[in-house]
């Protein structure tokens, strides 16, 4: 039976993250001081995150996909994919990364059973990704999607968060990604989780974008696959690959949201932008299969119909990325 949320809203998707800590500390992610490290207690070990994978998917859930932080620097990371993607009922196991540690972990990455990789890339310049990421390696990412590429990962979807004056003149460079390889790109509208004072002059809407590149392609629509996210896509004509947008601030997309998600220390939320979550700690520690089966439901119950993230909002209070999973 279909998982539905009060609002006929099919829940087939569960985001996981297995940890807060990442080897970059991107502008839009976390503080540039970074964040206070999560004690180990306090980190969700791998036979819990199995837990509740095999309790959602129990429920449900048909496609997992581990964020973190980024997930590739927690240790025996491959072992715990093994395991999660023998889940029985599990459709689809994913793996959103950075890129960083790919052109070493690739192979290992496909051979656990991860399906397919979303990789976070926000400028194809050197200097441009240092700047984002205070620190990064542009060069080790592509390195990444090469090795992944090679280690038989079908066309991976590529993420690129805009911001304007700081990355938004390589919107078309990226849409050119698609022309002769299967990428899939999606752009990101910038999201002010972290509250910084000029988040409005930093945001370029979904609608822009898309002007931008059909200024240079023609687009055509393109449909979404099965147990897909919020993007809507495009192809350029004639492309190998395709393009997405992803609007969280200039159009809610929220009525198609099939999605919860589980933070590496055992919090459930309905919604990345609801303060609102049930701690499922407890339930693991007690062991009770039942009990979090039914509290994974209550969150789905749960689940607001919309965020309230907009331009009027003024009540979001400033999070890291890096703690919720993205």
């Amino acid at each position: 039976m279909k998982l539905l949320d009060t609002h006929g809203r099919h829940i087939n998707y569960l985001r996981l993250s297995v940890t807060d800590r990442c080897n970059l500390r991107c502008s839009y992610c976390m503080p540039e001081q970074g964040i206070e490290k999560l004690c180990h207690d306090d980190i969700l070990t791998y036979e819990d995150l199995v837990c509740v994978a095999r309790q959602a998917v129990a429920i449900g859930i048909e496609k997992i996909r581990i964020t973190g932080g980024e997930p590739l620097v927690r240790r025996d990371i491959i072992r715990f994919l093994k395991e999660l993607s023998a889940v029985p009922g599990l459709k689809q196991l994913v793996l959103t990364t950075n890129g960083l540690l790919l052109a070493e972990m690739a192979e290992d990455l496909f051979k656990a059973g991860v399906q397919r990789l979303n990789i976070s890339l926000d400028s194809l310049k050197e200097q441009t990704f240092a700047h984002i990421t205070r620190g990064g390696d542009v060069h080790r990412v592509l390195r990444g999607l090469d090795a992944a590429e090679a280690a038989g990962f079908p066309p991976h979807k590529i993420n690129m968060v805009v911001m304007r004056g700081i990355n938004d003149e390589e919107v078309l460079d990226f849409a050119a990604m698609t022309l002769d390889r299967p990428y899939a790109v999606r752009f990101i509208e910038y999201m002010p989780t972290l509250q910084a004072d000029n988040w409005r002059n930093l945001s370029v809407s979904g609608s822009e974008i898309l002007e931008r590149i059909g200024k240079r392609y023609e687009l055509l629509p393109y449909g979404s696959q099965e147990l897909a996210g919020p993007s809507r896509n495009f192809k350029i004509k004639g492309s190998a690959g395709s393009i997405g947008i992803i609007t969280p601030i200039s159009g809610h997309f929220c009525s198609d949201c099939n999605r919860i998600r589980v933070t590496s220390a055992g919090m459930a939320k309905g919604c990345l932008l609801s303060g609102d979550g049930m701690d499922l700690k407890p339930l693991l520690r007690l062991g009770d299969e039942k009990r979090l089966r039914e509290a994974l439901r209550q969150i789905v119950a749960g689940k607001p119909d919309r965020h309230g993230l907009d331009d009027n909002n003024k009540e979001l209070q400033p999070f890291a990325m890096s703690r919720v999973g993205g």
